[in-house]
């Protein structure tokens, strides 16, 4: 395993092919977030694209020269195969690649306005889709879409037409006392933080239940909230052309489920 903290060869298949995988942890005062999870998550994608798992140690030690002693930021490792020749062959042996960054995280918990888009779908049909791999072209797309209709977030339907997931985050809703999620089957991310929240809304004595369902569902939501590492879990406020109130039991979901994120 190498790691060029400065330069990207030009032949590294993660840049090239995006062959390879990506973690992005929350860092708060020094200290990284739910990071067990984390490299957990990146050992199971490596499994599945058929790269050697690598060593939470080595990971950690790879991180830790880099986390800011101070502040809110967001540390991303990515996980590359390495060098390769020209092709979609990968060299024999693969020698896979770290680099990191860190910046400034987004705030926590802000409130969020969110549409559907219509231009890109999310492969279900695909493993990928169950990965943070480094092929994010459809949620760059999907993102350009939000941004474009002045949203902060592009819900993704998949091939079926149900809903999966935000172009970043998990999608949640409250139908009277039941959270409600995508099932990963449509496509959706295991996101480290979706389970925090699941686990709170049970602690708090909520029905949950991961459906597969497509956005008239969302039409009849008391809430909708989305969710990621960095930023916790959102209300929202926009939902399409629809004003959303706040809902009662949000502050408690969130409150607990950023204690269980630790």
């Amino acid at each position: 395993m190498s790691q060029e903290p400065v330069a990207i060869p030009l032949d590294d298949r993660g840049a090239c092919l995006g062959d390879g995988l990506f973690e992005t942890l929350l860092v708060t005062e020094g200290r990284l977030h739910a990071e067990a999870a984390h490299w957990a998550r990146l050992a199971e994608g490596a499994r599945i694209l058929g790269l050697p798992e690598p060593d939470p140690r080595d990971l950690h030690a790879a991180c830790a020269p880099l986390i800011p002693p101070e502040g809110h930021h967001a540390l991303r490792l990515s996980y590359s195969a390495g060098s390769g020749g020209r092709g979609l062959a990968r060299p024999d042996p693969i020698r896979p690649r770290i680099w990191i960054t860190v910046a400034p995280a987004p705030p926590w918990q802000s409130l969020a306005r969110v549409m559907v888009a219509r231009t890109v779908r999310r492969n279900d049909q695909s493993p990928l889709s169950r990965l943070k791999s480094l092929n994010y072209g459809d949620n760059l797309l999907a993102r350009r879409e939000a941004e474009a209709a002045r949203a902060d977030e592009a819900l993704m339907l998949n091939t079926r037409g149900h809903l999966a997931c935000g172009s970043v985050s998990t999608l949640f809703w409250m139908t009277r006392e039941t959270l409600l999620t995508p099932a990963l089957s449509c496509g959706a991310l295991a996101g480290v933080y979706r389970a925090c929240v699941l686990q709170a809304a049970l602690e708090l004595g909520l029905h949950v239940c991961e459906v597969s369902e497509g956005p008239e569902a969302l039409d009849q939501a008391d809430a909708l909230m989305i969710s990621n590492s960095l930023t916790g879990l959102r209300p929202v406020t926009r939902y399409e052309d629809r004003d959303l109130p706040a809902n009662k039991a949000f502050d408690a979901l969130q409150t607990r489920a950023r204690l269980i994120y630790g």
